[in-house]
């Protein structure tokens, strides 16, 4: 039986993720602050928490010892409130410091870690032209705040296979979900009766089903032969419009009105973040295809269809 390693694994991903690995019978164990005294998953056993401080760059290093796979999903949550200078400080260092922890545990301690596979995000492109292509994982890093981000992250992860480790990275897009994230967010005003559009909702949305996420990092613990970056992303990218219409069909039928906010109105309320929510971002799968992977979810009728049922 082999352990699986989370950092970030108490968030939507985390926990998706842990519930899949523990019903294959992996051991999982998760990387907390605060740690928890009870650990409780399951009438297994299969679920266990260790301590970790990636400002004093500590890690429990029994938990690392333990591990075959690493899952880095730890970073604080791009979307969760304005993008001050500080808190954007926060965004880019829970990554950075966070994959230098890692390194430094896994470069200073006897383990036995064979694959480290790390979220990225596609916040990492900029622009989508509609003259051109859509961006491949050959693309470049946009110069923006998200950009550098997910450059310098990707960066530090990279370091690993100095190590003699696989590296696996998804830049993934709008994970959807009942649960949380994004999608979470889109419906709040549904239950209001209206299905809220941002922008003129021309913006491409670059977006993969929760359940296809999982599968994904499933795919590459399971799979010796999987390394290198990854776009995580549904083969059928849509307008902002038709992912929230899509959406309130699925959920509400006819019954609902179209409200838009304007890009001001975003400005104003979001400041510098509304700038990637008006964002255009259209990203290939291909080249994750190519390696036999098949969505479950490739479109977004279906991916709603089965969120709302």
């Amino acid at each position: 039986m082999e352990t699986v390693l989370i950092t970030g694994g108490t968030g939507l991903i985390g926990q998706a993720l842990t519930n899949l690995l523990t019903e294959h019978g992996y051991q999982v164990i998760i990387l907390s602050r605060q740690p928890h005294t009870d650990n409780k998953n399951t009438e297994n056993n299969l679920v266990s928490y260790a301590g970790w401080d990636i400002r004093r760059q500590t890690v429990d290093t029994a938990a690392l010892a333990a591990a075959d796979h690493i899952v880095h999903l730890a970073g604080a949550n791009v979307g969760a409130r304005r993008w001050t200078a500080a808190y954007k400080k926060e965004i880019m260092e829970s990554r950075t410091l966070s994959s230098q922890l890692l390194f430094k545990a896994l470069e200073q301690h006897p383990n036995k870690v064979k694959k480290v596979i790390s979220a990225s995000g596609t916040g990492y492109y900029g622009e989508y032209d509609g003259n051109k292509s859509s961006f491949t994982e050959s693309s470049p890093a946009a110069g923006d705040f998200l950009g550098t981000t997910c450059q310098a992250w990707e960066n530090g992860v990279l370091e690993m296979e100095r190590l003699g480790k696989q590296v696996v990275i998804f830049r993934t897009g709008i994970a959807l979900s009942r649960a949380g994230g994004a999608l979470k967010e889109f419906y709040k005003p549904l239950q209001f009766g209206f299905a809220t559009i941002l922008g003129n909702g021309e913006q491409w949305v670059s977006w993969i089903h929760l359940q296809d996420l999982i599968r994904l990092y499933f795919n590459a613990i399971v799979n010796p032969r999987l390394q290198g970056i990854f776009n995580a992303v549904a083969p059928q990218p849509v307008h902002h419009k038709e992912l929230i219409l899509t959406m309130a069909r699925a959920a509400k039928g006819k019954s609902f009105i179209t409200a838009y906010v304007p890009a001001f109105a975003l400005k104003l309320a979001l400041g510098e973040m509304s700038v990637e929510v008006l964002k255009s971002v259209r990203v290939s799968s291909q080249k994750i295809q190519d390696t036999g992977f098949v969505f479950s979810y490739p479109n977004i009728e279906t991916a709603m269809e089965q969120l709302f049922l």
